[in-house]
């Protein structure tokens, strides 16, 4: 199986995509959905490169420090070996967290001389602009770009400016900012900032609730969920990649550096379940400014600093392995996705309801889940785009239905914990609505609810009425469900298309890895939990070689598909995870 061989690294401020050859194949600044700096990942020659590799053949291989985003790629060749010790500062000072525009690679001797090149040929404005490298006294300044950037470091600055081999005969480190650059003792710094950054994470994971099943996987997972949360807002994004396609030549290639209500939804839940709620009270500041300035409907998505325009536009790049379009932007937020006001009162919902936050502003919490409820009421009836963005059609979808009901019922426990009895009423009264909406996509004949009413068509998306317990008290009729779901849409048992009808660009071809993991979760929800589990450890043979998963699997290739890596994937094996978890018995013990 093919598979996209890059970690990630990232502290909050951004993400780098860091390939086996210790080549930095995607890093953009200064912010998530800035141009790249490095972006080989999507044109091999405009994209630039940062690579540290031995001179001649060589072996490599890839692993995180454990339980941390520290990543290290270790090479042995002939004349000797040394690894690559590659992260993003993040740690707490003066009581803050720092996480400067900030990559340190730390090249460390391991054994013999080793014969190495480092190669920096950084790009600005999608390849478009190429900065002139020009040395000072212990750094290489790169002109030409909106900012500063800068390599520190205390190898020769010609070698690394030519492009040079040289023997390694001691560790060595290189810092680039942007910015601010690097004012300190380089050594003592650099090795202060590893220490520190690997006590953050591992801090950050001994903190984690995670049972017992498969926990290495579920700390891999939320490791890399942390990961796309942008801190100075809150949001969180899809993925930190443009226009890795769905499936090579499809033209499905999208920009995911964006902020989607759903899928920040589903993160947060997958996050609060390991106990993390300070990325919680983060995302409900960014979605406060988002009601603020957008009072009558909100968007599906928004960038990471809440701007609703995000104009999608087509760039002269090559593509990742040579499948165009380059995508920035998207189309997406011109769409109409009314489930959206459920996953928000949905993520909000801990934070007036868990008795662990004793800070809740009741008059805050009111305006909010009042203004929610209202536009739930005014969509009821309204087709919309639905969870896939069909961009040329609209449907009455039975999953928006399905966020309807859920955001009521969302809407009944914060307004029973606030003491609004009319709130609460007014809630009640939705819910009653939603599902009798729901209701309108069952087909009695096939025992299945449909894609939307009137639809004949079958959307793993509606996996989500046994996983947000619509059918808790119908478990007969979840199961039929389940069965028929999988009859129609599952490929070789544990894999899971979308649906099977075509769209606008045609039927879909690559197999999405959430609604797998969705299926697992439904299955331990109804009881199956053998069959969850086979399918769950089926499931892990499409991470790549360091746990990470990108949005889906084409099943004709045998490759990962899609952006990468992919929060909606790492949500879903953690979910699954944790249902399944639920249903077994301390395996420690």
């Amino acid at each position: 199986m093919q598979t996209y061989n890059y970690g990630a690294i990232g502290n909050g401020a951004f993400i780098g995509l860091i390939d086996t050859d210790a080549d930095v194949k995607w890093l953009c600044w200064p912010r998530f959905d800035s141009s790249y700096v490095f972006g080989s990942l999507i044109d091999e020659e405009a994209g630039g490169h940062f690579s540290i590799q031995p001179v001649g053949e060589f072996n490599s291989y890839q692993y995180y420090s454990k339980n941390t985003n520290i990543l290290i790629t270790e090479f042995r060749s002939g004349a000797g070996g040394f690894r690559v010790i590659d992260f993003a500062p993040r740690f707490r000072r003066y009581d803050r967290f720092y996480k400067p525009l900030m990559l340190v690679r730390k090249l460390e001797l391991v054994s013999g001389a080793p014969l190495v090149r480092v190669v920096c040929n950084p790009k600005g404005d999608y390849g478009k602009v190429s900065p002139a490298p020009q040395i000072a006294s212990n750094h290489i300044e790169y002109l030409g770009l909106e900012n500063s950037l800068r390599l520190t470091t205390d190898l020769s600055l010609n070698y690394v400016a030519n492009s040079a081999p040289f023997v390694l005969n001691q560790n060595r480190y290189i810092v680039m900012t942007w910015g601010l650059p690097l004012e300190a003792p380089l050594y003592e710094t650099c090795e202060a900032f590893l220490h520190n950054t690997k006590k953050y994470w591992r801090d950050w994971v001994l903190k984690s609730s995670v049972g017992y099943f498969h926990q290495e996987q579920v700390i891999r997972s939320a490791l890399a969920l942390k990961l796309h949360q942008y801190d100075d807002t809150g949001a969180i994004i899809a993925s930190c990649t443009t226009s890795l396609p769905e499936k090579l030549g499809s033209t499905r290639n999208w920009d995911y550096r964006y902020c989607w209500i759903r899928d920040a939804y589903y993160t947060l839940s997958a996050l609060n379940h390991t106990s993390h709620f300070r990325e919680l009270e983060m995302y409900a500041q960014y979605l406060q400014n988002i009601a603020i300035h957008n009072p009558d409907r909100y968007q599906p998505v928004y960038t990471i600093t809440g701007e609703a325009d995000m104009n999608e536009i087509e760039l002269e790049l090559d593509g990742y392995k040579h499948s165009k379009p380059v995508r920035v932007g998207n189309q997406a937020h011109t769409h109409i996705q009314n489930d959206v006001y459920g996953q928000i009162l949905l993520s909000l919902m801990p934070l007036y309801t868990d008795a662990r936050f004793i800070d809740v502003k009741v008059d805050e919490a009111r305006f909010m889940v009042r203004q929610l409820l209202a536009k739930i009421e005014q969509t009821m009836d309204e087709p919309d785009a639905g969870i896939w963005e069909f961009r040329n059609s609209q449907q009455k979808h039975c999953y928006t239905f399905l966020f309807h009901w859920a955001g009521s019922v969302a809407g009944q426990k914060i307004a029973a914990r606030i003491g609004d009895m009319t709130l609460y009423s007014y809630a009640q009264n939705l819910t009653r609505k939603a599902e009798a909406q729901i209701e309108r996509c069952y087909d009695h004949k096939r025992q299945v609810y449909t894609q939307a009413v009137g639809s004949p068509h079958l959307d793993a998306s509606i996996l989500a009425l046994v996983n947000l317990h619509y059918l808790d008290s119908k478990p007969d009729r979840a199961r039929q469900h389940l069965q028929v779901l999988e009859q129609d849409l599952s490929f070789g048992n544990s894999l899971f298309y979308r649906y099977r009808h075509e769209d606008d660009f045609g039927k879909p071809q690559v197999a999405f890895l959430l609604c797998a993991f969705w299926y697992v979760e439904a299955l331990a929800r109804t009881g199956q939990v053998d069959k969850a589990i086979k399918y769950f450890e089926e499931l892990l043979k499409y991470q790549n070689h360091l746990g990470l998963m990108s949005e889906g699997y084409d099943t004709q290739n045998e490759c990962q598909s899609g952006n990468f890596p992919q929060t909606y994937s790492h949500v879903g094996l953690m979910n699954a995870a944790f249902s399944i978890n639920n249903h077994l018995n301390n395996p420690l013990l």
